[in-house]
């Protein structure tokens, strides 16, 4: 894999785990989907979330090495949460 896909890897796994967190709140939920999240949705959410968010460090490990890749994924959960925060402002309201 080449330098660019492992980036865009990562980036989009943070970007998929940072929006299943923050669906999992029942106020962003409601924001786009119109009610609350039902408590089995909510445990798969966070759990999902994790999960994804765990898949997007070895990119960033295999390509930057471990102390580097570390710090990488950081900046990548940064910028998830940037953009579905950004998402979310954006959302129109139900």
């Amino acid at each position: 894999m080449t330098y660019a896909t492992h980036i865009l890897i990562a980036l989009g796994l943070c970007l998929l785990g940072m929006t299943a967190l923050s669906l999992a709140i029942d106020r962003h939920h409601r924001q786009v989907y119109g009610g609350d999240t039902p408590p089995g949705k909510r445990a798969l959410l966070r759990t999902g979330g994790a999960v994804l968010l765990a898949l997007a460090m070895p990119p960033c490990v295999l390509l930057w090495g471990a102390g580097a890749g570390f710090v990488a994924w950081l900046g990548m959960l940064t910028i998830g949460a940037l953009l579905t925060a950004m998402l979310l402002a954006y959302w129109p309201r139900s």
